[in-house]
This record gives structure tokens, C-alpha cells and sequence, in this order.
């Protein structure tokens, strides 16, 4: 849940900001703002951490490195679309997906309790997928479609 700091404080920020420099409250550039952020800092991490986010991508699937990387591209991708107008709501339904079919690497990872910052198997297991990543989940796909498809 610690990441969902890096959503809501942007989204708060940016909020704070249009309503001082535009004299109104801007919803729809905030939450997508909010979003934005956080999918860059998360695409980012990929690079970062992938020897561990590799091990989260079940065994039967080739290349998991490439995929490790080819995913945080794709999150970067969607944090920028999510600023363009005219792209926004194709990025939202795609970055919706996405939230979903990594979901399912979260669910491998949980049970092989993988530790993605040490790459080991030193992970907190089921619980962390019980008690954060599902409500992340929600959260996260809630908020794209609020705001990248809802209020657009």
C-alpha cells in the first residue's frame, strides 16, 4: 500500500495546484496526473528490480526478463497516455487489462512467496495478496476508470 502514497499525494498536489494557479478544481487532470505518476514510478521499478519481478512470471512462459522489461515500457507508455486528451480513454480500457492479467503474476508470486526486491523467496505470501495487493488492485482499476474513462 505504500505505493498508493505516490497516487493519492500527486493527486492532491495537482488538485492544490490548478485550484491556486487556475482558481478551480480539476478532477480530471489531477486523477490522471495521480495515475501517471505512479505508472511511470512503477514502470521505472522494472528496471530496478527485475531479477525479482522475472520470478513473479509463471514458469511456463518464455523470456520472462523480455517480459519484465516489456512491461515496464508499456507502463511508462500508459503514464504519458493517460495526459494525452485524445488517447486518454484507449489508455485507460488498455492500462485496465493490464491490471488484470499482472494480477495473475501477483497471485504466482504470493505463492511462491517471491521477495521482488531481494529476489529471493523471503516474501510475506498469501497474506500480502489478501491484505494488499487485492484492495490495490481495486483501487487501482477503480481510479483508471474514474478518470480515465468515467470523467473524460
Amino acid at each position: 500500500m505504500k505505493l498508493l502514497t505516490i497516487l493519492f499525494a500527486t493527486f492532491i498536489l495537482a488538485l492544490l495546484g490548478t485550484k491556486v494557479f487556475h482558481g478551480e478544481w480539476n478532477f480530471l487532470f489531477s486523477g490522471n496526473l495521480g495515475m501517471a505518476v505512479f505508472i511511470v514510478f512503477t514502470g521505472l521499478s522494472h528496471f530496478k528490480f527485475q531479477k525479482g519481478m522475472a520470478m513473479m512470471i509463471p514458469d511456463f512462459i518464455p523470456a520472462r526478463l523480455f517480459w519484465v522489461y516489456f512491461t515496464g515500457i508499456i507502463e511508462i507508455a500508459a503514464g504519458i497516455g493517460l495526459m494525452i486528451p485524445f488517447i486518454r480513454e484507449l489508455t485507460a480500457v488498455l492500462l485496465i487489462i493490464f491490471y488484470v492479467l499482472v494480477f495473475l503474476a501477483n497471485i504466482n508470486s504470493s505463492k511462491k512467496k517471491i521477495n521482488i526486491f531481494k529476489a529471493d523467496y523471503t516474501g510475506p505470501g498469501m497474506d500480502y495478496l489478501y491484505k494488499e495487493r487485492i484492495p490495490m488492485q481495486i483501487i487501482l482499476i477503480a481510479w483508471t476508470w474514474y478518470f480515465g474513462i468515467y470523467l473524460n
